[in-house]
């Protein structure tokens, strides 16, 4: 539940709050903000920190009554991301029990829809609008800020969320109530695609451009309508924008991570990512370049970087093209040459 930040999650660090060290540095990640026991007076004794904790929890995030744990020490972390309007958030620690009720709702005011993802090893079970829910590790199930809640899981748990303001999602769907508390499968894709688009978001430096923090937003929303159910012409628009989108990321993403294995080819990205070759052509043709085209650029931008390094001045140029993913050297220095116009020793 917790990670649903306002304006102050992405302004100066207040009352226990901390940005992540790497923030605004070239090549770093988002902005994270994280609000963590760990960073709070060491001299306090458990039940203090908690009453500490949560009391800037209500006064800087929102109106949540917690329980912890007695069988262990206090801890909870909780890390938030901004895209655009929506949170990527993540809380982890020993909260045992959570609530919202009547009059936490009318203390903050928040009415956002919230995807909870249970990602530890504790079922995670509540009950909202008189529907009982009860999710294992990977599930999900949509939440309403404007609506009591309950929620308990184990000693320990961990959980995400993606927050989304209430106008976003029902300018989107239609009847949202209805899907409320409802369990959505581990085995749902678009759940799963949901997860891998925000990883690689979150993995990846800021979005700047207001067309590209309004596409993120948008695929993020089309998902979280597919995962839950979303019917009729709507749901079927979602399908088209956000899946695709979710899923040419994931293939771009699988590509990085392998492009240096020789065998790399279409079909076994397709089997990784359960697609047919055929549909992962496709999505890069709309990137405006082939498969095979993507992974020449990532393998000669790989041999580039190399052969500019001074640690790598003993290796010879046939070894970087075999770690850059090429096993003929002469189609390494054709295809460099083309690329930089000069010789792979010359970049040296």
């Amino acid at each position: 539940m917790a990670p649903s930040l306002d304006k102050r999650q992405i302004g100066p660090i207040r009352c226990g709050f901390r940005e992540d060290a790497c923030a605004g540095k070239a090549g770093c990640s988002l902005k994270k903000n994280v609000f963590s026991s760990l960073d709070l007076p060491s001299h306090l004794d458990d039940r203090a920190r908690f009453a500490l904790w949560q009391d800037i929890h209500v006064a800087e995030i929102w109106s949540v009554e917690y329980a912890i744990s007695g069988n262990v020490p206090f801890q909870a972390d909780i890390e938030a991301t901004a895209i655009g309007p929506l949170v990527l958030g993540r809380m982890a620690g020993t909260i045992k029990h959570a609530s919202r009720k009547t009059r936490n709702i009318a203390d903050d005011g928040r009415d956002g829809y919230l995807l909870l993802v249970n990602d530890g090893d504790t079922r995670l079970s509540g009950v909202q609008t008189g529907r009982d829910y009860s999710i294992g590790r990977g599930e999900g199930a949509l939440v309403s800020a404007s609506e009591a809640l309950e929620m308990t899981g184990g000693d320990r748990n961990v959980w995400t969320n993606v927050v989304v303001p209430r106008e976003i999602m029902e300018n989107a769907f239609a009847h949202v109530e209805d899907r409320l508390a409802l369990t959505i499968g581990v085995d749902n894709e678009a759940l799963d695609m949901l997860k891998r688009y925000c990883g690689f978001l979150e993995a990846g430096p800021a979005l700047l451009l207001p067309d590209l923090v309004a596409h993120a937003t948008e695929t993020i929303v089309d998902l979280i309508g597919l995962a839950t159910g979303a019917k009729g012409e709507i749901a079927e628009l979602a399908g088209v924008r956000g899946l695709r989108a979710a899923r040419l990321q994931a293939i771009l993403q699988t590509m990085r991570d392998n492009f240096a294995d020789p065998g790399i080819s279409a079909q076994h990205i397709a089997q990784r990512l359960r697609l047919s070759a055929r549909y992962v052509h496709d999505l890069l043709q709309e990137t405006g370049s082939s498969f095979a085209e993507h992974i020449l650029e990532l393998r000669l931008q790989r041999a580039h970087r190399m052969l500019r390094d001074r640690r790598n001045d003993r290796m010879r140029v046939s070894e970087i093209a075999l770690l850059s993913g090429f096993s003929d050297v002469s189609y390494f220095n054709r295809c460099f040459r083309r690329r930089f116009g000069s010789t792979p020793n010359a970049a040296r």
